[in-house]
C-alpha cells in the first residue's frame, strides 16, 4: 500500500485538452493505493456542488476531445470540504486504465449534477441498517456512515464488505476503525457500527458470498443478531451486479420492498456502478 498526499503541483502533468464546458475541473489532492486493484483519491470539490450522502457523480480526464465519463459513489460526506472516492483498476478499461496513473495536482472533471438511491431519504425508519457491498461498492457506505443524518435514523449499521482477497479489505476496515475518532460523529457511532468481511477466493476468517453466508444463517450466528426483518430493519445494496440481483431477491423473498425519494420503503439497490 502506497499513499500520496503533499498537495505540490510541481509534478502535475499539463492538461492535452481544454476542459468541456459545464463540468467542473478540480485538482487531485490525495492518492492512496491499496492493491494493484483498488486504489482510493480525493480532489477539490467545488463551492457549488451539493449532494446527498451516498449519491454517486459522473468524472472523467481531461485527456481527449470527448472525455470518457463514469459513474463514481463519492465516498466523503456531504460536510466534506473534499471529495473522496475509491475505485477499481481495470487495465484496458476507457477511464480507469487512465484513472489509475493520476497523480497530486492533476486534473479530475467531474459533471455537475450528483444523484443516485442510496439516500437515507428513499428509507423509512428503522432500527438497524444493513450495508451490503461487494468491492468498491462500499464506497457510498463510507460516505453515510460518516453522515449525522443516518445516526438519526436508525439506531444500528451493519456494514458488510465482500471481497476475493485480505489486502481489498483494508479500505473499509481502515474506515470503521477511524469513526469512533471522527470529531463530527465519533460520539454517535460508539458501539452502534458492525463491520463483518468475508472473502470469496483467498483463504481468510469468514469465506464465502454474503447471500450464502446469510442463507446458510452463519451471518447472524457470527454477529449474535435476529434474522432480516422489514418490521425493523432497512437495507441498502451497492457492489457486483451478480451480488445486487441475489441481495434483492433475498430481500423480497423476505417481505422487503424496493424504495425511492419518491416512495421511502425498506431496501434501495444502486444500480449505476463502476467495479
Amino acid at each position: 500500500m502506497n499513499t500520496t498526499s503533499a498537495f505540490n503541483t510541481a509534478g502535475a502533468r499539463p492538461l492535452q485538452f481544454p476542459i468541456p464546458a459545464n463540468v467542473y475541473a478540480e485538482t487531485v489532492v490525495s492518492v492512496k493505493h491499496y492493491t494493484d486493484r483498488l486504489f482510493s483519491f480525493r480532489i477539490t470539490r467545488p463551492q457549488s456542488l451539493r449532494f446527498r450522502s451516498g449519491e454517486f457523480v459522473m468524472i472523467g480526464l481531461p485527456n481527449a476531445e470527448k472525455p470518457v465519463f463514469r459513474a463514481y459513489s463519492v465516498a466523503s460526506p456531504a460536510w466534506d470540504e473534499e471529495l473522496e472516492f475509491f475505485s477499481i483498476k481495470v487495465p484496458d478499461g476507457p477511464l480507469t486504465s487512465e484513472l489509475q496513473k493520476i497523480q497530486v495536482g492533476d486534473t479530475v472533471i467531474m459533471r455537475q449534477k450528483s444523484t443516485g438511491t442510496l439516500v437515507v431519504d428513499a428509507l423509512t425508519p428503522a432500527k438497524r441498517l444493513f450495508m451490503i457491498s461487494t468491492g468498491t461498492g462500499i464506497a457510498p457506505f463510507a460516505s453515510l456512515l460518516r453522515d449525522p443524518d443516518t445516526y438519526e435514523k436508525f439506531d444500528q449499521l451493519i456494514l458488510t464488505h465482500t471481497c476475493r482477497d485480505n489486502a481489498e479489505l483494508t479500505y473499509g476496515q481502515e474506515l470503521v476503525a477511524a469513526l469512533e475518532n471522527d470529531p463530527l460523529i465519533g460520539e454517535l457511532t460508539t458501539g452502534r457500527v458492525t463491520l463483518y468481511n468475508s472473502t470469496t477466493r483467498e483463504e481468510s476468517a469468514r469465506m464465502g458470498r454474503i447471500t450464502a453466508l446469510i442463507g446458510s444463517g452463519k451471518f447472524y450466528a457470527d454477529l449474535g443478531i435476529e434474522k432480516l426483518n422489514p418490521e425493523t430493519d432497512r437495507i441498502m445494496i451497492c457492489g457486483s451486479m451478480h451480488m445486487l440481483k441475489d441481495v434483492k431477491e433475498l430481500a423480497e423473498s423476505l417481505g422487503f420492498q424496493e424504495g425511492s425519494l419518491s416512495h421511502p420503503a425498506t431496501f434501495v439497490v444502486e444500480r449505476a456502478f463502476v467495479g
